[in-house]
């Protein structure tokens, strides 16, 4: 499942976000890189140790946390603190798929990385090139947001940054392990999840058949979850 998740930071936000990242020191993006990803990856990243970055790494973690078409979609276990990163002028990152294990450096704790996330920094006309291009059995789809809005894609697609050959691209990266390993599993949840809320919204909560609906749903979270 592809999904756009609108306004996980306001305008003011990002704002507020970007002057932080503008003024800190960046370095050379492979210094996260296994040995696949550092042929194919040219741009600039935030060091995760640095007080900008856990700064507002714990301040996007927390508007996820309130967002509940994340929650939804991801049915998150762990969040790995977000990461930060920046195309320049002829920098991209070639066809590739995450990593399957990441460590968290907060914990020591290595999780499995089941969704990846991108959360634009960046409007649109500020850069040219820069458009996450993420493949699946329905072909490619290309992802460029407002600065802001935040694009979850399953960690085994493939999917590359195209060049970039004006302005800079500013994002934030991360991964997350769901309670739902399965991919297949967690659309027809929160597909069943976003038909329950339509309905309580028709129907008022008390609704019997949606009662028990409500009830289907949990049970099928009860029985794939992985805790």
């Amino acid at each position: 499942m592809l999904l756009e998740i609108p306004g996980v930071l306001s305008k003011a936000e990002v704002a507020e976000c970007r002057r932080a990242l503008d003024a800190a020191e960046w370095v050379d993006g492979n210094v996260t890189s296994g040995f696949q990803a550092a042929l194919a990856k040219r741009n600039e990243q935030l060091p995760h140790a640095g007080e900008v970055a856990k700064l507002w790494g714990a301040r996007i973690v927390a508007a996820l946390e309130k967002n509940p078409l994340f929650m939804s979609a991801s049915l998150p276990q762990t969040i790995l603190p977000p990461l930060f990163n920046r195309y320049g002028a002829g920098h991209g990152f070639d066809n590739h798929v995450d990593n399957s294990i990441r460590m968290n450096p907060a914990t020591g704790r290595r999780i499995r990385t089941d969704l990846s996330a991108t959360l634009f920094l960046a409007e649109p006309d500020e850069y040219d090139g820069g458009e996450l291009t993420v493949e699946d059995t329905y072909g490619d789809h290309v992802v460029k947001l407002g600065a802001g809005d935040m694009i979850l894609y399953p960690s085994t697609s493939l999917h590359n940054v195209t060049p970039v050959t004006r302005g800079r691209r500013v994002a934030s990266f991360f991964w997350i392990q769901s309670l739902i390993r399965s991919d297949a599993q967690r659309v027809l949840l929160f597909d069943m999840d976003v038909a329950i809320q339509n309905l309580g919204a028709r129907v008022g909560a008390g609704d019997a058949a949606l009662v028990q609906l409500t009830g289907t749903y949990h049970n099928l979270l009860r029985l794939w979850a992985e805790t």
